[in-house]
């Protein structure tokens, strides 16, 4: 099932298209975990047919009530490497003091098989000047390819790795890099995936990759430089300037996204992700762990 058309849960919202192909503001929500039921489903409905989805000045919210709606859309999981803030059950706090600051296009946490379906994001300190978040659309970036390159996607495998010994790029290592390797997790993924819900096609990338199974690490680069230029074209991008309590949700099977690091003051920022499935590409096959030092 391909979800395109307005459902009814949907019509029911008060919702502001950001750009023409991905991202839209909800407007008069209070986030909470006692929002109603035909709530939840407007708000899902629009996050797979958007992508992302953003709300305006959620002041009320705290780390308690970010949890607890966020468990309206699903499973809770954890961050396999970062740390749980105190006092929550899997909510981690980016902190750019820390030097947390996830400067390049990724897909979150795609080192792992059952990578997250999606993510919470909320502003709690920010600076005065940048600090801005893009994501892009990686469905319409697989559906933008010539046929004979989504023939070639839809037959290749890639290896995600947190660890940073044999990435392709300097640039695709998170400024977090400690963080993420102190449990090393190695995946294989089709590179093209079928959404459970919409049944789109996307393109799994981002700076986790490394390497495409059975090509050496120089090609496969050229090869990621070529596949990754579709997603993160600027038709595909949409830019969010985050103002105090704002909160985005993105479904992390369909974008990437990009932390602008143009500030120098502090940013802290509050994520919760909900559990994801395994991928499966586009002949059946699924995504299999290669190593997990932490198992």
């Amino acid at each position: 099932m391909t979800i395109h058309a307005t459902s009814l849960a949907e019509q029911r919202l008060d919702i502001i298209p950001r750009s023409g192909r991905i991202g839209a503001e909800l407007r008069g929500i209070q986030l909470s975990g006692a929002l109603e039921s035909h709530v939840i489903d407007g708000i899902l409905a629009a996050l797979y047919k958007y992508k992302v989805v953003f709300f305006r000045g959620q002041l009320h919210l705290d780390d308690a009530q970010h949890e607890a709606f966020a468990a309206r859309l699903g499973e809770l999981a954890r961050h396999p490497n970062a740390p749980v803030k105190e006092g929550t059950k899997t909510l981690w706090a980016l902190d750019s003091d820390d030097g947390i600051r996830a400067n390049s296009w990724h897909t979150d946490i795609t080192y792992i098989p059952n990578y997250p379906a999606a993510s919470l994001l909320r502003a709690v300190e920010l600076p005065p000047v940048g600090g801005d978040t893009m994501w892009a659309n990686t469905a319409t970036g697989y559906a933008s390819l010539p046929a004979p390159l989504r023939v070639f996607a839809d037959n290749l495998r890639s290896i995600h790795s947190n660890s940073s010994d044999y990435s392709p790029t300097k640039a695709d290592i998170p400024a977090d890099a400690k963080i993420f390797s102190s449990r090393k997790i190695e995946t294989e993924h089709p590179l093209v995936r079928i959404h459970p819900v919409t049944g789109e096609r996307s393109l799994v990338l981002g700076h986790f990759f490394r390497r495409f199974k059975d090509i050496p690490v120089t090609e496969s680069l050229q090869l990621y430089t070529l596949f990754q230029s579709y997603v993160t074209r600027p038709e595909n991008v949409v830019r969010w300037h985050w103002a105090p309590g704002d909160l985005a949700i993105w479904d992390n099977r369909a974008t990437q996204h990009y932390a602008l690091n143009d500030f120098n003051e502090r940013r802290v920022m509050h994520r919760v992700t909900i559990a994801g499935d395994v991928p499966v590409g586009v002949d059946g096959s699924s995504s299999v762990v290669l190593l997990d030092t932490g198992a």
